[in-house]
């Protein structure tokens, strides 16, 4: 796959397995709930990355799908897109005094966004420019078909509440259609950070992996998501393996990847009000089954830590 006319390099690609499905609009709610993957991995930043000098002029560029452009989060500052300027991007640009910064994150995005239009969004590697120094991306769930797989999880969930019936769909006759979803967004991710090095090659690139959206230990809330019991186990592990896919190609990329899954463990969308980051339902404070400005705030706190910051 290439970027803006760019080819990857095929020695820098993992061994991966194409199957891809894409999610091209958004879904709202039960849509997205597994929009994230996991691994607590943090990639390690690649030798020879340093953050800017505190007295040099940051120039931010964020890219990303809507677990980045803070999708429900009052104030919306593009409705179209979904954004609010209470995401974890606003917040990394105020507290690094960046001297430029633009958010072109949208709900909705895959990595075809990033480099061809979506809607009336322009493509969102536009943004960047020769002299951005700081660029971060969060991108990679929409390409799994979301809205397809827990549309199913939660018509099985209702046959067989008690079993794990959608892992079941997904992986009969040995089959691991999730997995290769995975495997086949993997040299998209790649492309993606091809392009950001092409086009900003002075760039510090920080890849944003997504938060916890569900108990980490595996147990289950029926009353507030409707997934079989089972399915809370599965949906947190292929969570876990798109992290892990997404460090794996941060590194092998010379970006960093940044793990807020870790930090969010405990406040994902089974906990409490007050506790949770990651809203069940939509509400006030978040879309549904995404981070709430809390949770936008643990990100960016993530991002600061990898910056040094």
């Amino acid at each position: 796959m290439s970027v803006s006319g760019r080819s990857t390099t095929p020695a820098r690609r993992e061994a991966d397995h194409p199957a891809p499905a894409r999610r091209r609009a958004y879904a709202p709610r039960l849509a997205l709930v597994a929009a994230a993957s996991a691994a607590l991995l943090t990639g390690a930043a690649s030798p020879g990355l340093a953050a800017p000098a505190s007295g040099d002029a940051v120039r931010y560029v964020a890219l990303g799908d809507s677990y980045s452009s803070g999708l429900g989060i009052p104030p919306q500052a593009d409705p179209a897109c979904g954004r609010s300027d209470r995401n974890y991007a606003s917040l990394v640009a105020q507290e690094v005094g960046a001297a430029s910064f633009t958010d072109v994150t949208c709900a909705g995005a895959d990595t075809t966004h990033m480099a061809g239009p979506q809607d009336s969004a322009a493509p969102q590697l536009d943004a960047l420019r020769p002299d951005t120094t700081l660029v971060t991306l969060g991108v990679g769930g929409n390409d799994l078909d979301l809205a397809g797989v827990i549309t199913r999880c939660v018509l099985v969930g209702y046959l067989a509440p008690h079993g794990s019936p959608c892992e079941t769909s997904f992986t009969l006759f040995g089959t691991d259609e999730i997995g290769s979803r995975i495997n086949a967004t993997a040299p998209k991710i790649d492309a993606v950070l091809d392009a950001i090095h092409a086009r900003s090659p002075l760039a510090r690139v920080l890849l944003v992996g997504y938060p916890s959206l569900l108990p980490d230990d595996g147990s289950s809330c029926r009353a507030t998501i409707p997934l079989a019991d089972g399915d809370f186990r599965w949906v947190r592990d292929e969570e876990k393996r798109l992290d892990a896919m997404l460090a794996r190609r941060a590194v092998a990329y010379g970006a960093e990847y940044v793990d807020t899954y870790g930090p969010s463990v405990g406040h994902d969308a089974c906990t409490a009000e007050g506790v949770r980051w990651i809203e069940p339902a939509d509400s006030d404070e978040g879309a549904g089954f995404h981070p709430n400005a809390t949770g936008h705030r643990s990100m960016a706190d993530a991002v600061l830590a990898a910056l040094g910051r």
